[in-house]
């Protein structure tokens, strides 16, 4: 079944040259001027399987848009690349704090753009080997299939690439790891995206688990590592 991409972008030739381009790559694509628009379609119509959001766009600015699909049940984990002209590292970590999965500034070329797009694809897509039981860390608990996270009982919305990054850090669990192998294991495309990208995601991660973002420690000059336990004790 083809993929659903939105573009919402208010450069009318840009959205037709993106759309013409993805269609070209086997994608079904349509084109949303607005952000209101673009909102409808992901919220209302939950149309797309992923988003191409431009930042700057009228009425609706794409940090609102993107705030409001996480709010939502059926577009909290929908994947949402931003594509803006601004790019310094503020706007980026903005993007990512709204809970962007990705973060391409213009110009760009197309090719860059649909290999991230395949490389999210492919990192949010459920994996077949999965367990379906539910992984329970201290005040954590992760359903693998279900991508829902609880801590405490209560329910924290986290975006697909935020998900990936969790389960990745709770499938090495006491083993350091270091931001250029969370990009390629995570994001799989290192080439592309900075390493302040692990960054941006690790603090919002962290934020999003409130009291359970203890359990992801930084080990200053090198990376991170999630705890061994709960408490930080090692294993015995």
């Amino acid at each position: 079944m083809s993929v659903n991409i939105l573009i919402v972008e208010d450069e009318r030739d840009l959205a037709n040259t993106l759309e013409y381009s993805l269609k070209q790559e086997g994608f079904n694509a349509r084109v949303a001027l607005t952000g209101e628009e673009g909102m409808r379609i992901a919220t209302v119509e939950r149309w797309p399987d992923l988003v191409l959001l431009d930042l700057m766009l009228p009425g609706v600015s794409g940090i609102e848009v993107c705030r409001r699909m996480r709010e939502e049940d059926g577009t909290r984990t929908m994947p949402v690349i931003m594509l803006t002209a601004r790019g310094e590292e503020i706007d980026k970590v903005m993007g990512f704090e709204a809970g962007a999965d990705d973060y391409v500034v213009k110009p760009f070329k197309v090719r860059e753009l649909v290999l991230r797009i395949r490389a999210i694809l492919r990192r949010v897509q459920p994996e077949q080997a999965e367990s379906a039981a539910l992984v329970t860390f201290g005040r954590l608990k992760v359903d693998l299939e279900g991508h829902r996270v609880w801590v405490d009982g209560e329910e924290s919305s986290l975006t697909a690439m935020e998900f990936k990054l969790l389960t990745t850090f709770l499938s090495r669990k006491g083993r350091v790891q270091n931001r250029d192998t969370l990009l390629n294991d995570v994001w799989g495309v290192n080439a592309f995206v900075q390493t302040r990208t692990v960054d941006a995601h690790v603090k919002r991660l962290r934020e999003k688990l409130g009291p359970a973002g203890k359990y992801m420690e930084t080990i200053r000059g090198v990376g991170y590592r999630f705890r061994d336990r709960p408490d930080g004790e090692d294993m015995s």
